[in-house]
């Protein structure tokens, strides 16, 4: 999935604040619901205008830029 598809910044929405496309939900919770323990299934029950797609996607990206490809 291309990163405009999965997240975008835009100073009119949050400040700037990295945010899946097409929501005002920060990429940053999904870490925070990670950190704790917490399910995608949780982050997904909670936010459901992020798709699982676009979470599963984030962190594939994550991934990607923290450890390169394999």
């Amino acid at each position: 999935m291309e990163r405009s598809a999965v997240y975008h910044s835009d100073p009119e929405i949050l400040g700037g604040t990295p945010v899946f496309t097409g929501t005002r939900v920060p990429i940053d919770t999904l870490l925070v619901y990670l950190r704790k323990g917490k399910r995608i299934e949780d982050f997904s029950d909670d936010f459901p205008t992020v798709s699982r797609k676009q979470a599963e996607a984030l962190l594939e990206l994550a991934e990607q830029e923290l450890v390169g490809e394999a």
